[in-house]
C-alpha cells in the first residue's frame, strides 16, 4: 500500500482531545460507529459514580471520583474502589499501564506477528481517495475490488482458519439472538487454543502477567473468552451480539453497516459479491504488511460510511491489540506504535450487562488514527 500524508478530517464523535495533548500523536479520522453516534463515551459507557468496570481506567477530569492507581493519593477515588478494585491488586501506581509501556508492548507484538501476510502475498487495489466531505454520498468511485489478489495459503495456517470458521456462526442483523451449537463453541475455543500458541499472543500475556492483570494463562484464556465471545443485547432480542461478531463479522442496525473492521472477512465477502468498495480516505504509512485503510463500501444494501481495517495482519495480531487496549484503556484512546509508526485504537465497554465480578464486554474496537 502506498504511504500517504493523513490530515485531520474529524473528530471522532463523543471523543475530546485535553487542551495540552502532544501534537505529535496520532489525529483521528472519522469512524462512526453506531454505539457512539451522539453521546460522550463518559455518560454513555460508564458508571461515573461507581468503579464498576472502571478499575484503572485512565483520569476524566468529567468523573465526579475516580478509578485509577494514583486517586488514593490525591484522595479523589469513588466510594467502592477498595472493594472493586484494590483486591485485584491494581491499586497502586506501579501496577498503572503507562503510554511508554503501550508502545514498547505493541512494538514487540508487531515484531512477533510471524503470521501476517508478506508483500507478495496480496496485491491491493486501493484505487481513488476520496475527501472527507464526501463519504456521506455513497458514491461507487472504485469500479475494481479492493483486492486483486490473496495468496490463499494465509488462510490455511492454523490461526487463520479457526478465525475463518467462527465467521459464518452469526446473524448480522441485530434483533435476532445467537444461538450457538456444541460445534460452533468448540470453535471458539479451538480459536483461543491456537492463537495462544502464537509468539504474539505469548508477548501479550507475558506484559499482562507481568502488569498483574492475570495470575495464569487460563484465567486470562476465560477472560479472554468471557470479553469477546460472550452475547449481550444491542436489540430486542436477548444475547443477539458480541464483541467479536461485532468487530470482526459486522452487523446491521437500523440500516447501517456498524463493526467490520477484518480484511480477511472483507476479502471473503468481496469475493463471493456481497461486498462493493466504494472509496477510502485514509491509506497508512507502512511500507509492508499489516497496514491500515479506512474506507467506504456497501454490504450487500446496507453502507459503511468510513471503516477501518488492519491489511494483511494475522487474526492472532489484531485480537492481541484490540484486547490490550480494551484491558489497559477501557473505553479510551489507546495509543501504540507499530514499526516507528504511532497508531491510536479506541475501544468502548458495553455498559448495560456486565459478566464475571462486574466486567465489562467489548463493544467495539477499531483504528482511529494514525500518522507519520
Amino acid at each position: 500500500m502506498r504511504a500517504c500524508v493523513p490530515l485531520i478530517v474529524a473528530m471522532l464523535c463523543g471523543l475530546a482531545w485535553a487542551a495540552d495533548e502532544d501534537l505529535n500523536e496520532p489525529e483521528p479520522f472519522l469512524e462512526l460507529e453506531e454505539e457512539t453516534e451522539g453521546a460522550p463515551s463518559s455518560n454513555l459507557y460508564s458508571a461515573p459514580n461507581s468503579c464498576q468496570g472502571r478499575c484503572l481506567e485512565a483520569f476524566d477530569k468529567h468523573h465526579p471520583c475516580h478509578c485509577n492507581a494514583r486517586c488514593p493519593e490525591f484522595g479523589n477515588c469513588c466510594e467502592d474502589f477498595e472493594s472493586l478494585c484494590g483486591h485485584e491488586g491494581f491499586s497502586h501506581s506501579s501496577d498503572a499501564i503507562t503510554k511508554g509501556e503501550l508502545q514498547s508492548i505493541s512494538e514487540k507484538i508487531y515484531r512477533a506477528d510471524t503470521n501476517k501476510a508478506q508483500k507478495e502475498d496480496i496485491v491491493l487495489n486501493s484505487q481513488n481517495r476520496i475527501s472527507p466531505s464526501e463519504t456521506a454520498d455513497q458514491v461507487d468511485h472504485c469500479p475494481e475490488p479492493l483486492f486483486t489478489y490473496v495468496n490463499k495459503k494465509l488462510f490455511s495456517k492454523p490461526t487463520y482458519a479457526a478465525f475463518i470458521n467462527l465467521l459464518n456462526n452469526y446473524q448480522r442483523a441485530t434483533g435476532h439472538g445467537e444461538h450457538f451449537t456444541a460445534e460452533q463453541l468448540a470453535e471458539q475455543d479451538t480459536f483461543l487454543q491456537e492463537v495462544m500458541k502464537t509468539a504474539v499472543m505469548k508477548e501479550l500475556y507475558s506484559f499482562l502477567h507481568q502488569q498483574n492483570r492475570y495470575s495464569s494463562k487460563q484465567e486470562f484464556v476465560k477472560d479472554l473468552k468471557n470479553m469477546w465471545f460472550g452475547l449481550y443485547s444491542r436489540g430486542k432480542e436477548e444475547g443477539d451480539s458480541s464483541g467479536f461478531e461485532h468487530v470482526f463479522s459486522g452487523e446491521v442496525k437500523k440500516g447501517k453497516v456498524t463493526g467490520f473492521h477484518n480484511w480477511i472477512r472483507f476479502y471473503m465477502q468481496e469475493k463471493e459479491g456481497l461486498v462493493d468498495y466504494y472509496s477510502h480516505i485514509y491509506d497508512g504509512p507502512w511500507d509492508s504488511y499489516p497496514d491500515v485503510l479506512a474506507m467506504q463500501f456497501n454490504w450487500d444494501g446496507y453502507y459503511k460510511q468510513v471503516g477501518s481495517a488492519f491489511i494483511g495482519s494475522s487474526p492472532e495480531f489484531e485480537f492481541a491489540l484490540y484486547s490490550l487496549c480494551f484491558i489497559a484503556r477501557p473505553g479510551k484512546v489507546c495509543q501504540l506504535s507499530l514499526g516507528g509508526h504511532p497508531l491510536a485504537i479506541q475501544t468502548y465497554t458495553w455498559n448495560k450487562s456486565t459478566y464475571g465480578n462486574g466486567k465489562k464486554y467489548i463493544a467495539t474496537a477499531y483504528v482511529v488514527s494514525s500518522t507519520h
